[in-house]
């Protein structure tokens, strides 16, 4: 490991903001189905806790966009690398992503899936970095905010690597 690794949330700690994003959104979806969408590959570590601790039944799709490629910055450019596998027309959707930064892949997503008539459509987020934000999104449920920094754990990576870090460092290349 080339790069040093600052912890910024413990384990522990996302665990518990993902308990009570969970509780939140349980109370809201209460008595309906929900459909988490995915925003692969980061997203999939914090949909499948989130899922778990969900208790209104859900079911789950996924998506792959990339904005990234191998660097710390994004290129502005959205690419669609894998489309949803089923209709979300007339579903409770929550798109669940890692991280939004500068806005533009979410706003891209959130546009693309309103055109498909869902019944709602809200967005949770492991993290925000408003600082970066170069586009309007909000995201309905937010487990942290983080300052201008690159992150890695729980999903995130740099360049394919430290997804699998069970808590959410700052990397310094």
């Amino acid at each position: 490991m080339s790069e040093k690794i600052q912890m910024l949330f413990s384990e522990k700690e996302v665990d518990r903001r993902i308990n009570q994003i969970a509780s939140e959104i349980s109370e809201k979806y209460q008595g309906k189905e929900l459909h988490l969408v995915c925003v692969l590959k980061g997203g999939v570590f914090f949909m499948c806790e989130l899922a778990k601790r969900i208790s209104v039944p859900v079911t789950m799709d996924f998506m792959a966009l990339s904005s990234y490629g191998n660097s710390t910055e994004s290129s502005g450019y959205i690419t669609m690398k894998k489309e949803l596998d089923e209709s979300i027309e007339g579903k409770h959707v929550l798109i669940v992503e890692d991280i939004v930064d500068s806005g533009r892949t979410l706003k891209y997503l959130s546009a693309e899936l309103n055109r498909r008539n869902p019944a709602s459509l809200e967005l949770c987020t492991l993290l925000d970095k408003p600082e970066r934000r170069v586009t309007e999104i909000k995201a309905d449920y937010t487990c942290f905010e983080i300052p201008d920094k690159f992150v890695v754990g729980y999903g995130l990576d740099y360049a394919q690597k430290y997804r699998n870090l069970p808590y959410i460092g700052i990397i310094e290349p």
